[in-house]
């Protein structure tokens, strides 16, 4: 029997056409309970169906405050086949940054989680254009006597599912994806249809991934590398396997074993701990055949017990930006070869350094990475400036291209090696220092399990070199030891005036080391 393929043009149409040929195959494993994907297109459908009749209009904007449960996912792909844009806001959220983003992206509709209510009731107090609010669960009984929000599952229920999703095309916006800004306020990354079809289909294809596959996902929905693995699944008739977090290991380890997961995504700071736990326990996961990592460099001194962790697994190192999604990845056949390279660029893109001046570089040299390709946002919502400032005028007429400000070397292969962000350069004594470098040779002490390098103002040397680590509690490792080993791997101004050492690194809600708060470490 023939079967009749139609493009994927928009988001959602993939796991429409995946749920009409396939619906009774798991689409989920959430918090150990399988979905369909018949399950997942009628609740979808039935909440577009409900966000139509609060009056949601093609292009408005739906937030979606909740944590990585089947109300979020249920809740992103509602608000798509509504002909909404859809942010995912991380629960972590505090009311005061909360309410920036609800202003700042004109949400007309809040779906939220009963447990955040202490957050999201004074955030949404006398919001202009709110013009209603959807909570999962049930309220406190001390805050009842608030303005009840209407129920989730009520509306489910009570709803007749849409027979068609709302008519978009690929240029409109799908998601608005809030990310950290310099400024302090985070600002919203535009991202089309058919931006966010093209990078799921170009990662899809690199990581060689079928609908066979079993994913992982521990990692935040309102992070883009969580949110992709959800996109990924999806179109491809994957299953996706859902943990809120990765705030108890033990409890993900055991859903790996039991869903016999094969692809799993992870940061630096999650991979530390798998390691930390191996050395005392010996775990390995021999089901996974995919290891993903982004965020940040993965060190090359992790490899080896990331491969005893995951003994049948391709590893794949990667490096993105919410303002492409992905840039480049690192074939795991070069793994070994190229171990301190994130790369070269995704399929259908196209990567070059450009001095400050605007000057191609050559091979060998250093300069600001800019990115060509169909994945790059559209812009910053209700940022002009900044988005004028990341993306520039490309090589034919009319084009723009992304310019990520940070600081690559590119070797005669094309394979990119990270040397930093533009404003994380350390200029010491007349001299830059890349945080990455010094970070590659302290991950190389024994008994050091972590390592961020930052500069800190010195009014002699302009800005001194600062070490934080976190040291096994027996590798009787000093401060006097530590600069000993970069005395003997470094040029001398790269050596770390001070190491301070912490019992843990401060994370943001995405996982990432949070710099900020360790530049108010004293030191």
């Amino acid at each position: 029997m023939e079967v009749t393929v139609k493009p994927q043009r928009l988001l959602g149409q993939g796991m429409l056409s995946i749920a009409n040929k396939i619906p009774d195959k798991p689409a989920l494993v959430v918090e150990g309970k399988p979905i369909t994907y018949g399950e997942l297109k009628d609740s979808a459908l039935r909440l577009a169906g409900a966000l139509l009749r609060l009056n949601v209009k093609r292009g408005d904007r739906v937030a979606i405050y909740m944590d990585s449960t089947w109300p979020c996912i249920v809740s992103i792909y509602g608000a798509l086949l509504s002909g909404a844009v859809f942010l995912v806001i991380n629960p972590q959220t505090k009311k005061d940054k909360l309410r920036f983003i609800l202003e700042d992206s004109g949400a007309t509709v809040l779906l939220t989680d009963a447990h955040l209510a202490r957050s999201y009731l004074p955030a949404i107090k006398g919001l202009p254009g709110l013009k209603a609010v959807v909570s999962s669960g049930k309220l406190a009984e001390d805050l009842k006597g608030q303005e009840a929000p209407l129920a989730f599952d009520e509306l489910l229920k009570d709803q007749d599912k849409l027979e068609e999703p709302v008519a978009v095309i690929p240029n409109d916006l799908a998601a608005l994806i809030y990310t950290s800004g310099s400024t302090g306020f985070p600002k919203g990354v535009m991202q089309t249809h058919q931006a966010m079809v093209f990078a799921a289909w170009s990662i899809v294809e690199y990581l060689r991934l079928s609908s066979a596959d079993r994913i992982m996902l521990m990692l935040p929905l309102a992070f883009d590398y969580g949110l992709y693995q959800l996109l990924m699944s999806m179109i491809l008739g994957a299953t996706l396997i859902v943990e809120r977090s990765f705030i108890f290991p033990s409890l993900v380890y055991k859903r790996i074993e039991e869903q016999q997961a094969t692809v799993f995504p992870g940061v630096p700071t999650i991979f530390a701990t798998l390691i930390d736990n191996y050395k005392k326990s010996g775990l390995h996961f021999p089901s996974i055949t995919r290891v993903t990592n982004t965020a940040a460099a993965l060190p090359a001194d992790f490899l080896p017990h990331i491969q005893k962790i995951f003994p049948n697994a391709l590893i794949f190192k990667m490096y993105g930006l919410t303002e492409c999604k992905r840039v480049s990845y690192l074939e795991p056949e070069r793994l070994s070869e190229k171990a301190d390279s994130v790369g070269k660029a995704i399929p259908g893109t196209e990567v070059f350094l450009l001095s400050p001046e605007g000057k191609v570089v050559p091979p060998g040299g250093q300069g600001i990475l800019h990115v060509r390709g169909p994945h790059i946002m559209a812009g910053y919502w209700n940022r002009p400036e900044q988005s004028a400032y990341m993306l520039k005028p490309g090589k034919i007429p009319g084009e723009r291209i992304l310019c990520t400000h940070d600081w690559f070397r590119m070797d005669e292969e094309g394979f990119l090696y990270f040397l930093g962000r533009s404003d994380d350069i350390i200029k010491t004594r007349g001299e830059k220092v890349s945080p990455k470098e010094v970070e590659n040779v302290l991950h190389g002490i024994p008994g050091l399990k972590e390592a961020t390098v930052l500069g800190i103002p010195d009014d002699s040397l302009g800005e001194a070199v600062c070490a934080f680590v976190v040291v096994d509690s027996e590798s009787g490792l000093t401060e006097k030891k530590i600069k000993m080993v970069c005395n003997r791997y470094l040029e001398n101004f790269m050596v770390p005036q001070k190491v301070v050492f912490l019992d843990q690194m401060p994370l943001s809600a995405n996982g990432k080391v949070d710099k900020k708060i360790l530049a108010t470490v004293e030191v």
